[in-house]
């Protein structure tokens, strides 16, 4: 007789392993974040680096202006010309890719800063307006100075190049420029991908999208923008007024990069922990384990085994299954979305008596893909509330989303966006928007370009 899908018995399961999401308070969850982002401004011990990037948020860009936006962070290096209309929207013209310095063979820090010169001087040269600055998205480890320079701490993503290790990047290039005799803008901004992120929100963003239609008699002012990575990885920006472990203390305000993948929840159970100790971080990046999609595959994985090894899930091939040696999240993916299609690495495992297995295995996955939209949602509700910002309904909080994980992975943006409801509406009504942006990467370092 073919078993039967029992979900009280996959929720009780998912309880005792403590990864069930009903565990945790959703409100107070999203109080433990603002706590730890205060800690890490104070510059006290925290999980949260709440690192300062002297780059200001913008609240409106000056139309007109041209700038080069570079973006570093992958297998390419893009460069592009990028003007900004006189509705402050960001136009992309003529632009440039080649492979990313330090690829494809080690490289010297002169050869390294000549790359990235040799696609950034045709652009100054062919443009016919002036250029008002670069802004450079460099995703990769930096410190980040008063000057909106980068000092770079290490490499990742294959790139060999190790004696560009503690330069400074805007000046690296501004001095290839200078060996090329080529005229160079007096701002280079560098800046990682959230925080450009945010940066692409401002520009892409309206002010009251969403939320407000038609034409505006009041001249409302423009909300705040947070920028949120969900993707491979996790992590938050937003604006903030007072940093003290630097002296920061403003009307205005600068981005702070929270590093929020690093988020020490207190609601691990006993297979995270197991999980945990297989990675090549354990202790760290608690929350992007969690909720990114370069762990979500493998976290819902080493679950499902377990649930398997309790006889909980039954199926002929249980075995085949226990040996695999791993599960990407895309090929989880792909079953969620056509778990009755029985194809791919996991809708193949099932004969077609055993439905009952393959609707408990996405019943488990999407309880674990619940936790991490609770706890993603938890950090933008944190920044939130960090900032006071949403109340007034006619400018709302904008969040500013890249990332497939939150755009494709099944039930993770539906999931989300209900917990950052709840999160953000407790005692008093906000107004906000979250709406995905396209080519954040160049588009915020166009915006940096601009910042002061």
């Amino acid at each position: 007789m073919p078993e039967k899908f029992d979900p009280q018995a996959l929720s009780d399961f998912a309880r005792y392993n403590g990864f069930h999401y009903d565990n945790i308070d959703p409100v107070n969850l999203a109080k433990d974040v603002l706590v730890d982002m205060e800690r890490g401004l104070d510059g006290k011990p925290s999980s949260l680096l709440m690192i300062p990037t002297y780059v200001s948020p913008a609240a409106k860009v000056t139309p007109g202006k041209t700038v080069i936006a570079l973006d570093a962070g992958g297998t390419n290096l893009r460069a592009a010309l990028v003007r900004f209309d006189e509705n402050g929207k960001a136009v992309t013209g003529e632009s440039l890719k080649a492979a990313m310095p330090g690829s494809k063979g080690r490289i010297g820090a002169d050869a390294f800063f000549d790359e990235i010169a040799a696609v950034t001087a045709p652009l100054i040269e062919k443009s016919k307006e002036p250029i008002a600055g670069i802004g450079f998205c460099f995703s990769y480890s930096m410190e980040i100075t008063k000057e909106a320079d980068g000092i770079l701490l290490y490499f990742s993503k294959e790139v060999d190049a190790p004696e560009v290790i503690g330069k400074a990047i805007g000046k690296g290039l501004k001095d290839a420029l200078a060996r090329r005799k080529v005229k160079t803008p007096e701002r280079v901004v560098l800046l990682n991908d959230t925080a450009a992120t945010l940066l692409s929100g401002l520009s892409e963003i309206p002010a009251g999208a969403g939320l407000i239609t038609g034409a505006d008699h009041y001249g409302a002012a423009a909300g705040p923008v947070i920028g949120l990575i969900l993707g491979t990885g996790f992590n938050t920006a937003y604006p903030e007024t007072k940093i003290p472990k630097i002296g920061f203390d403003s009307a205005g305000s600068q981005i702070v990069v929270c590093e929020s993948g690093n988020f020490a929840h207190r609601y691990m159970g006993p297979l995270d922990h197991e999980y945990d100790k297989t990675t090549i971080s354990p202790g760290a990046y608690t929350l992007e384990k969690a909720a990114a999609g370069g762990y979500l595959g493998p976290l819902t994985f080493h679950f499902l085994k377990q649930a398997v090894r309790d006889g909980l899930i039954k199926f002929r091939r249980s075995d085949e299954f226990l040996s695999w040696p791993g599960l990407q999240t895309k090929d989880l993916d792909g079953f969620q979305h056509a778990p009755l299609a029985m194809e791919g690495p996991v809708g193949s495992l099932f004969g077609k008596d055993e439905m009952a297995a393959a609707a408990g295995f996405c019943y488990l996955t999407s309880i674990v893909t619940e936790r991490g939209a609770m706890l993603s949602a938890a950090v933008v509700a944190g920044a939130a509330q960090r900032i006071n910002a949403g109340f007034d309904p006619f400018s709302p909080l904008r969040i500013a989303v890249e990332g497939t994980t939150f755009m494709v992975y099944k039930g993770m943006r539906t999931s989300l966006e209900s917990w950052l409801h709840i999160m953000l509406n407790t005692g008093k009504p906000r107004s906000y928007c979250i709406t995905p942006v396209e080519q954040a990467s160049l588009f915020g370092a166009a915006v940096a370009a601009l910042s002061e």
